[in-house]
Parts: structure tokens; sequence; C-alpha cells
């Protein structure tokens, strides 16, 4: 499937987000325990690798490991849309992409390439919302990761 037609659930018209539209890809490696017994990859490991994605990148942006800081990230919400099926051995490139850059949360776009796709399989929702690390109270996106958000 290339086109997504006018009447989809998050109302895009046309072509969802090229590979190019997107300015960091993140290779992810599909491993045999993704695939269900249909032969494709099982739709829960989309989410691990959104997370990967998006945690993995933002360790390598800040150089830091995001889990001791005194503010972490939490998966307030997440969704998927899926349009061609992954497989594995497929490599896939994670691209990462800002909806909306908040306060205390962002919203990451990201669309899964397989191999050298230049139209996702699928593409997701991905909210962070900053809470401190201990009380779990929200708190404003910590100044190194807000920096690396802004590069996005």
């Amino acid at each position: 499937m290339t086109e997504v037609s006018k009447s989809t659930a998050a109302g895009s018209v046309g072509i969802e987000h090229p590979r190019d539209s997107y300015r960091v890809l993140r290779a992810i490696s599909t491993r045999w325990g993704d695939n269900d017994v249909y032969g494709h990859v099982n739709n829960v490991q989309y989410y691990a690798y959104f997370d990967t994605a998006v945690n993995g990148w933002l360790m390598s942006a800040t150089g830091s490991d995001i889990r001791q800081l005194d503010a972490i990230g939490i998966v307030a919400e997440t969704s998927c849309r899926f349009l061609r099926p992954l497989s594995f051995p497929d490599i896939l490139q994670a691209g990462l992409a800002i909806e909306k850059l908040g306060t205390r949360s962002v919203v990451y776009r990201i669309g899964l390439f397989g191999n050298e796709d230049t139209q996702p399989a699928a593409v997701g929702r991905f909210v962070h919302v900053y809470v401190d690390a201990v009380s779990r109270r929200p708190v404003e996106i910590p100044v190194d990761i807000r920096r690396a958000l802004q590069t996005l």
C-alpha cells in the first residue's frame, strides 16, 4: 500500500510521511521471535520498536543515561497505524519527528521502514510526559532533553 485514503483515522491525506521527511533514522533489527504464526512481525512488537527508537535516540543525543535523570519520560499514550507487513529478517529504520513539544510533554511521530523502503510500513504516535523520578509528579522536560528534542 503506498497511499492512504482521505478517510483515515488520523485524517492524513495522500501518501504517508516518506523516509526522507525524518531528520533522524535509527536502525533496528527484527528478531526471529518478532514474527507470529502468520509469518510477519506481530503488532505488539511495533510498540517495542517505538520505545527502542525514542529512548535509544535520547541516550545518544543527550550523551546521558536517561534512566538516571531526576526527571524521566513516562509513555502516556501510543498508537500505531499499520500500512504493510514487516517480517524477520528485515532491518528497520525508525524515523523520528516531533509533532508537538510542550513544557512537560513531547509527542513523537515515528515511521517504521522495512529495509530500503521509502514509504513506511507503520506510522506511530508516542507521547512522553516527564515526571519526577521519585514522586512521579509531572515536571518540565529537562534542559538537555529539550535541547536534543529541538533538533528533531
